[in-house]
């Protein structure tokens, strides 16, 4: 799989670069035909930053954000979200803000929980939604449910990579969407197209890697 990987820089800035994989991958929620690999992205402290820079100019100026909720290990991206988001001089939204930055348990049912020493920093709080990627949205429906949950107000949506335009009436700012990668398609998994060709999947796919079959 690895030798058909292709390398792809973001428009806006392009020291930030994913690396993606033509084939045939399942998600939990569907059929893929390209592997989107983001860690490079989320292990690598420049380009977390530059994500998070780039992030920030979505902000800035118009969101004030109280809580960052990372998933899919955007932690490093969120804590340098958070940093740059708190700077500048008093007339920008969330200067000077000590912003919370944290990451939901799962529990047994695959649910996102807080526990009663987190949730402080959810109720009555507006929150900013992070993740590494979106192909159906299937997880941020799961994300803002447990969010309104705790009462939290969900004020934005970021991510690396979406497919993904908007949620709840709030835009999924990306740096990647589908346009940047030839011919992306997402499939559910009955109307796959590899599916219908006999082509057999090459990997379960999530935001921690793949699993080759």
């Amino acid at each position: 799989m690895e030798t058909r990987s292709m390398k792809i820089q973001s428009k806006a800035n392009k020291s930030i670069t994913m690396d993606v994989i033509p084939g045939h991958f399942a998600t939990n929620h569907s059929h893929v035909n390209y592997y989107v690999d983001l860690s490079s992205i989320k292990t690598r402290h420049k380009m977390a930053k530059e994500v998070a820079d780039l992030l920030c100019s979505k902000y800035f100026d118009t969101t004030a954000i109280d809580t960052i909720i990372c998933l899919e290990g955007t932690e490093m991206i969120g804590a340098f979200l958070a940093n740059a988001l708190s700077q500048g001089g008093h007339v920008k939204m969330n200067s000077g803000k000590d912003i919370n930055v944290i990451t939901p348990e799962q529990n047994s049912n695959n649910q996102m929980i807080f526990r009663d020493n987190t949730q402080k920093i959810i109720y009555d709080k507006n929150v900013l939604l992070l993740m590494a990627s979106a192909s159906t949205g299937k997880t941020i429906d799961r994300s803002v449910e447990c969010i309104e949950y705790y009462s939290g107000v969900l004020v934005g949506i970021a991510a690396i990579f979406s497919a993904t335009r908007e949620v709840k009436e709030l835009p999924v700012n990306a740096i990647f969407t589908e346009k940047d990668i030839h011919n992306y398609k997402t499939f559910k998994p009955g109307e796959c197209e590899n599916c219908t060709k006999g082509r057999k999947l090459e990997a379960i796919i999530n935001s921690y890697g793949y699993s080759k079959i």
